[in-house]
């Protein structure tokens, strides 16, 4: 495997990725920068920065950060990632990522098959049924 870099100045030359490029909940306006069938609804810093270190990419969190066009000041939508493409000499560190694109739509295919986004969706849905049902039986009893 390549040597990867620890170098802080180095580490300036990473590509930035937020969490807004992948958001299908996001307009091109808003800074998508994929298709919206091919983004991910409301993606995490922690869950890009999963899916990129378990693809062997060496990855920095910035929690500080903030996408200049987000309005929503929420801690959900702060953060971005900071990913090295290329080693020092400019070879690629891994053949399958040759662009930021390529990271992008990577990072969008891979987040929900993460355990944790098949975990609330399915938690989710039941407990919405159960509180539709609750809903019901009152009407009945009025």
């Amino acid at each position: 495997m390549a040597h990867l870099t620890t170098n802080p100045a180095a580490k300036e030359r990473f590509l930035c990725i937020y969490p807004a490029y992948i958001n299908s909940k996001k307009t091109l306006a808003e800074g998508r920068r994929i298709p919206v069938e091919k983004g991910v609804e409301n993606p995490s810093c922690a869950e890009i920065c999963d899916v990129l270190k378990a693809a062997g990419l060496n990855v920095d969190i910035e929690i500080k950060k903030m996408y200049p066009r987000e309005g929503n000041r929420d801690d959900q939508f702060k953060g971005r990632v900071r990913v090295q493409l290329k080693l020092e000499d400019g070879r690629l560190c891994q053949d399958k990522f040759t662009s930021r694109r390529d990271l992008m739509f990577y990072v969008a295919e891979t987040i929900p098959k993460l355990k944790t986004r098949t975990q609330k969706s399915g938690g989710a849905d039941a407990g919405g049924q159960q509180g539709e049902g609750g809903k019901k039986v009152k009407k009945k009893k009025k």
